[in-house]
C-alpha cells in the first residue's frame, strides 16, 4: 500500500514524537535512579574509610601502602604536616593525595602500622588528608600496581619524594644503592 505525502508526514511526525518521548522518559528514569543511589549512600552505610598498612616493596623494603596495596610517599618539604603539594599547583595530578571521604575523620591502621602515628591535616578547602608521623601521604601516578615504588627519590614540587617506613621515617638509600638506583632511573624517566 502506497501512502500519500500527507500520511507519510504524519507517520514521520508520530515516529519522531515517539523517539523524543522515549528519550525524555529515559532521562527522567536515569535522573531518579541517580537521586535514589545518592540518597542511599548518604543515608545508608557509613562511608568507606582509608586503611594504611605496611608491606615489603622491592627496592625500598617495608613501607607504607594504602588499602589497595599502592605505595605511599611523603614530600620532604612537607615536614610537620605543611601542605605544599596541592591541586592549585598541579602536584596532586602526579602525586594523588590521600583525602578522607566526607564524614570520615581518621584512617584505619592496618597490618604493621602504629595507629598512634596516624593523623590528619586540614587543607585550605577544609578537607582532611591522612598523615603518618606528621607526613601527608601520597600515591604516585606512575605506579600502576602494588609492589611498585617508581616515585622513590624523585625531586619535584619543592622537595624529594620518599617512601615511608612503619617507624615514620623516610626510606634512605641503602649501602648497595638500590633506593638510589630506583630514584635515579625514575627521575630521568619522569620530568616535572
Amino acid at each position: 500500500m502506497r501512502l500519500s505525502p500527507r500520511h507519510r508526514r504524519t507517520r514521520l511526525a508520530i515516529g519522531g514524537l515517539a523517539g523524543v518521548t522515549t528519550l525524555v522518559l529515559a532521562a527522567c528514569g536515569s535522573s531518579s535512579s541517580t537521586k535514589a543511589s545518592s540518597a542511599t549512600s548518604t543515608t545508608g552505610a557509613a562511608p568507606k574509610g582509608i586503611t594504611i598498612a605496611a608491606t615489603d616493596v622491592p627496592g625500598v623494603g617495608t613501607v607504607l601502602v594504602n588499602g589497595d596495596g599502592m605505595t605511599l610517599y611523603l614530600l620532604s618539604s612537607e615536614a610537620g604536616g605543611k601542605l605544599t603539594c596541592t591541586d592549585d599547583n598541579g602536584c596532586t595530578k602526579v602525586w594523588p593525595d590521600t583525602e578522607l571521604p566526607a564524614g570520615v575523620t581518621s584512617a584505619t591502621a592496618g597490618s604493621g602500622v602504629d595507629s598512634s602515628k596516624l593523623g590528619t591535616v586540614k587543607g585550605a578547602s577544609g578537607s582532611l588528608y591522612v598523615t603518618y608521623a606528621g607526613w601527608p601521604l601520597y600515591t604516585f601516578s606512575h605506579d600502576s600496581a602494588s609492589g611498585q615504588a617508581h616515585g622513590e627519590g624523585i625531586v619535584s614540587f619543592g622537595g624529594t619524594w620518599k617512601t615511608l617506613t612503619p617507624a615514620g621515617t623516610p626510606v634512605e638509600p641503602t649501602a648497595t644503592g638500590s633506593s638510589t638506583t630506583t630514584g635515579a632511573s625514575t627521575t630521568t624517566a619522569y620530568k616535572y
